[in-house]
């Protein structure tokens, strides 16, 4: 429906169609209603004119059952509306489990990608057909907007914290990628095109990619030589808590209170460690603000995230990391 509709982008992915009827549904409600009173105040005016100086009008006592059709229709319509637009919301909002992660950077003015396999890119994104696609987006500067116009997708991407964008390409081709976003004075040159390729054809562009080290590679090297693992080790002279095991399980707090040792709770273990302190733990590491950048932080999480189940020790609960 609304395929290739005049003026507007093409439907390339799954969540197009979502958003694009609620668009145009709102629109036509709208303009029924606009048309309906533009109509009626124009039909009014000219029936109860007035036909003579001396005309007076007739006292108008009111009806209840009008009173009650113009306010229960209009709030039936906007619940309606309310509906839809929250299940489009929480279907775009909630990336289904086992989609393809990609890292990306906003800087100023480009946008820098990583898939999980090591291969980088700078303003541009290959990404599958028919596959789930989920980005992993950080800023390493200012306030940035991630915009595809022909998914129907856009995400900000702020300084100091982590935000997550999905889609499923459904139609091979290239598309604008956007900064939707004032972020400077080369804001209009943050853009870049985003690839969708046959599973085969993107297989065999992610073979011949440009690769280094991944991810969690990467981020492995880096908690070496920043000499993490003197502290999170898994044995009796542990300083601070266990990794492997730890992404995305809860993990309890000095002072009472629990956190999920997501990204962004990662993040800030490194930044801000004295942000929240592990129960069990004294607070003895030091903030790597300012040491590392956002690419690195997003490879330290990334290794944390590979490190798998932990083994269980005696006498002591998984902690998060960091949090010394």
């Amino acid at each position: 429906m609304f395929t290739n509709f005049p003026f507007f982008p093409e439907q390339a992915s799954a969540q197009a169609a979502q958003v694009d009827g609620i668009y145009f549904f709102m629109l036509a409600v709208t303009a029924f209603f606009s048309l309906l009173i533009a109509g009626l105040v124009v039909l009014f005016a000219i029936k109860y004119r007035r036909r003579h100086d001396e005309e007076v009008g007739v006292a108008i006592h009111g009806s209840l059952v009008l009173e009650l059709l113009w306010t229960i229709i209009p709030f039936l319509i906007t619940m309606v509306m309310f509906a839809w637009g929250a299940k489009v919301f929480f279907d775009i909002y909630r990336p289904p489990a086992g989609a393809m992660e990609v890292y990306v950077v906003g800087k100023q003015w480009m946008w820098k990608a990583q898939h999980m396999d090591g291969v980088r890119e700078i303003n541009e994104l290959h990404v599958p057909v028919g596959r789930p696609v989920k980005l992993i987006m950080a800023s390493e500067d200012v306030l940035h907007s991630f915009y595809i116009p022909s998914f129907r997708v856009k995400a900000d991407v702020v300084p100091g914290r982590y935000n997550h964008l999905w889609f499923t390409a459904t139609k091979p081709g290239r598309y604008h990628l956007f900064c939707a976003e004032y972020c400077g004075t080369k804001h209009s040159g943050m853009i870049g095109w985003v690839y969708a390729m046959e599973p085969n054809e993107f297989q065999a562009w992610l073979g011949g990619g440009d690769t280094t080290q991944t991810p969690a590679a990467a981020g492995a090297k880096l908690f070496e030589d920043f000499a993490c693992s003197s502290c999170h080790r898994g044995d009796a002279l542990a300083r601070a808590p266990e990794l492997k095991g730890l992404f995305g399980k809860s993990v309890e707090l000095q002072g009472g209170g629990t956190a999920v040792a997501d990204e962004s709770y990662i993040r800030e273990s490194i930044v801000q460690p004295q942000a929240k302190i592990v129960n069990g733990f004294p607070p003895i590491m030091p903030t790597f603000q300012g040491l590392v950048s956002e690419e690195q932080l997003l490879q330290l999480i990334a290794y944390v995230r590979s490190l798998g189940d932990a083994a269980p020790t005696p006498g002591r609960t998984t902690q998060a990391p960091g949090k010394d």
